[in-house]
């Protein structure tokens, strides 16, 4: 695969991209203003304006605190750009973050109320995990998915960890495979609001511990990182996307099942049925 760029040249004005709106993500959104210290400017969600509008209000980047030391300072911008990124996975799982659109950081920034360097160490982040690309001299594009893709993801999902799971069947007892029923509970949670983004960490989540039973860290980041590419953009309709989300949590349930009884067929065939509707 080829590796993503994560150096981001300078960027033209705002107005050159476009800002989502991201009304399914309030809660990430809330969290960025308590951590930058400054609320969300009515109005700031274009990142351009018109001669016949007057110049929105200046934004004010995240908030140095001069008697702190170097090391708190520090903390708090990561922690901003923590909350910026979880806003933008947000914004990418419900699908407001658009496929093939290019988007600023200074824009991005302007909407969320910060600078637009933590939405620059963020968008980096996210072309490191495959669900953006740099786009010289303009921004970050999100990443298009192709149907191919997203089979040869699976695939390689399947080629990766099925042998792994058939392998643990024989050899975890069932009271380890009883201890992940609440982390597959915790996808049907998800589901059931038709949260994709709380679906999709819960989702990787049940499968890293699966897979940890194997004892391979190796394993677990590999297969972790083809997962993440694999979710992002979303590729069912929002129409969709809640039973989607259903079925696959079911899934998790039966896999527990299966392994708890041992029964070789079944693993097999839910795993990959698994990783080709994912």
């Amino acid at each position: 695969m080829e590796q993503v760029r994560t150096q981001a040249p300078a960027e033209p004005a705002a107005s050159a991209a476009r800002v989502p709106r991201m009304p399914g993500a309030p809660r990430a959104q809330a969290a960025v203003e308590r951590a930058s210290g400054s609320p969300r400017i009515p109005g700031q969600v274009r990142g351009e304006h018109t001669h016949s509008e007057p110049p929105a209000p200046a934004v004010p980047s995240v908030p140095a605190v001069p008697s702190a030391p170097p090391a708190a300072r520090a903390v708090r911008r990561h922690s901003v750009r923590a909350q910026i990124l979880t806003a933008l996975r947000a914004a990418l799982a419900d699908g407001e973050l658009t496929p093939g659109e290019v988007y600023s950081a200074p824009a991005l920034g302007e909407h969320f109320g910060v600078s637009a360097t933590p939405v620059r160490e963020a968008m980096q982040q996210l072309a490191a995990e495959g669900a953006v690309e740099v786009v010289p001299n303009r921004g970050f594009r999100v990443t298009v998915r192709t149907p191919r893709e997203l089979a040869e993801l699976a695939e390689v999902r399947a080629l990766l960890e099925v042998p792994v799971l058939l392998r643990l069947a024989h050899t975890v007892p069932a009271e380890r495979w009883a201890a992940l029923r609440p982390l597959a509970e915790a996808t049907a949670a998800a589901a059931a609001v038709g949260d994709r983004a709380e679906y999709a960490e819960a989702d990787r989540a049940f499968h890293r511990a699966v897979l940890s039973l194997a004892g391979n860290d190796q394993l677990v980041s590999i297969a972790d990182d083809l997962h993440r590419r694999a979710q992002w953009p979303p590729h069912s309709a929002p129409a969709t996307r809640r039973a989607a989300l259903l079925a696959d949590a079911a899934e998790h349930t039966a896999l527990l099942d299966a392994l708890t009884a041992q029964d070789l067929t079944a693993v097999r065939s839910l795993v990959r049925e698994h990783f080709t509707g994912a």
